[in-house]
């Protein structure tokens, strides 16, 4: 009890740190989208978004690689074997740095072909776009090479320092913004320069950071070579690697279909749809970064059973949060673009509602694949998720060439993210032991439940207030007490009840201390 009562104060301490790091982040994001959305205009970050839009999706390559890394990390630190955490910190170098080079070499082969017939850009434009895609082949090798760091800050949980690097990290994108606001030359060519810079300040930084306070991070790639063991992390990266990518395209490849048959300017709304998501997106990131290493650890234990729980109230948990910030924004979108940009552009409040949906999804089993990535068994869901991937381009390249509105492009999304949250079930039931009636009980139902009950009572104030800024003030309150007070009732389990009471009391405590 008391083990548990200590993992449950450290995960609680963790996710203070991190969601102190987004409360920073998320503001300062939001207002640099702005200013470089002003400073470009809605062209050049058209254009910005569909040549370089892929910066803001190395996140997800990003988390993919440095989760791949984290479960051998996590799940040897599980075991407390420090001499394989130096065998996988030195293996792990090695793979992203022949990454790094494998994916420079990709893109620039793709930028041939994106720059000559692909891309729908104006023709004095395409300079600056192939700067800011020079830019993004740096960016993403410096990003990739950073991933052992952050896998061994993530194994450790530290996530103190991890926020920090966050915290400056969007510190740095916000003074790009501000140069190219006061910049009198060519702002997309500067920026898309600047953006490349930022990680290999934050790897600099890291990488002194980790050699200094952990064991593991020794160099010496010679002396603690495993050739079992590379192989092992190779096939798992690979995967993990596959998956992500396919990720990216799919991403990436909207970006450029939309491109193809409606232009830059739409491309303009994506970026917006995708900034919202993205930045709401991270509160329950927040619950996902601290419990990722909690679920793996306890597999490396041989805790399945603490695995298992982890992962389902992770899962929970995750869609509430998000859904405590997307449920006034979904009911109140055209107004909060207004007041945010000022100039919206067209089908952003569309293309933003229906991947806020997407999204919303995903939630539901966001916790799942690492449960599985935990139990080493990965290759079978990421050929799955990959094929849906694929599948999700070909669909809507065939929908808009038949004439469907660009709104069918986030349609087939959520079809396709459906389909996909069906196949993460299914192999955690194979693989992990989490049967259906299991998620259907601790999940789903209080989900529905809670999401349901709150979408009917916040939707009143559409109904009977006309003015704009009193129906999003009164919309904010109504939808967060009928969210906190639906999970209370209906969202929580005994356990879960149980452990939000010791918080509270453990905060008086504290407070009156």
């Amino acid at each position: 009890m008391q083990k548990a009562n200590q993992t449950t104060h450290r995960v609680l301490k963790n996710t203070g740190f991190l969601y102190a790091k987004m409360g920073i982040t998320m503001f300062i994001s939001l207002y640099t989208t702005r200013l470089i959305l002003n400073a470009l205009g809605t062209t050049d970050f058209g254009v910005y978004n569909v040549v370089g839009g892929a910066i803001a999706l190395l996140s997800f390559l990003h988390i993919a690689m440095a989760g791949s890394t984290q479960r051998f990390m996590s799940f040897y630190e599980g075991k407390r074997d420090e001499n394989m955490q130096k065998q996988i910190f030195n293996i792990s170098l090695v793979l992203h740095f022949g990454i790094a080079l494998f994916l420079g070499l990709m893109l620039l082969i793709a930028g041939y072909f994106f720059f000559n017939g692909i891309l729908n850009i104006p023709p004095d434009r395409v300079y600056a776009a192939k700067v800011v895609f020079i830019s993004l082949i740096i960016s993403t090798m410096f990003t990739v090479m950073s991933v052992p760091y952050e896998a061994v800050l993530n194994a450790h949980e530290n996530m103190l320092y991890y926020s920090i690097i966050g915290i400056l990290e969007t510190i740095l994108k916000l003074s790009a913004a501000l140069i190219i606001v006061f910049y009198d030359g060519d702002k997309l060519e500067v920026y898309g320069i600047l953006m490349a810079c930022i990680p290999l300040i934050i790897l600099t930084i890291m990488r002194i950071y980790c050699h200094k306070n952990y064991k593991e991070c020794k160099i010496a790639p010679k002396r603690y070579w495993d050739v079992k063991l590379m192989k092992e992390m190779t096939s798992f990266a690979g995967w993990g690697l596959l998956a992500s990518t396919a990720s990216i395209l799919n991403n990436y490849g909207r970006g450029i279909i939309l491109n193809s048959f409606f232009g830059t300017k739409l491309n303009a709304a994506q970026g917006i749809s995708m900034q919202v998501s993205g930045q709401v997106g991270s509160l329950s990131n927040v619950m996902l970064k601290a419990l990722s290493p909690v679920i793996t650890k306890s597999e490396g234990d041989g805790d399945r059973s603490k695995m298992l729980k982890a992962t389902l109230s992770g899962s929970k948990i995750s869609f509430y949060l998000y859904w405590l910030l997307t449920l006034p924004a979904l009911l109140e979108m055209p107004y909060l673009l207004e007041l945010w940009l000022t100039n919206v552009p067209k089908y952003s409040v569309e293309f933003c509602r229906l991947l806020i949906v997407s999204t919303l999804i995903e939630q539901v089993f966001i916790t799942i694949p690492i449960a599985i990535s935990a139990s080493g068994k990965i290759k079978e869901l990421k050929i799955s998720v990959s094929i849906l991937g694929f599948l999700t381009l070909l669909f809507t390249y065939y929908f808009f060439n038949i004439g469907f509105s660009p709104i069918s492009m986030y349609c087939v999304l959520i079809v396709m993210v459906t389909i996909r949250s069906g196949f993460i079930l299914f192999y955690a039931n194979k693989h992990c032991s989490l049967t259906y009636k299991m998620f259907y009980k601790n999940v789903l139902t209080p989900i529905l439940i809670v999401a349901t009950l709150s979408a009917a009572i916040s939707f009143l104030p559409k109904i009977f207030i006309i003015n704009n800024l009193i129906r999003l003030l009164i919309t904010l309150v109504i939808s967060t007490l009928s969210i906190i007070t639906a999970i209370l009732f209906f969202g929580l389990n005994k356990i879960e009840k149980d452990q939000v009471h010791n918080m509270v009391s453990n905060i008086k405590k504290r407070f009156l201390k």
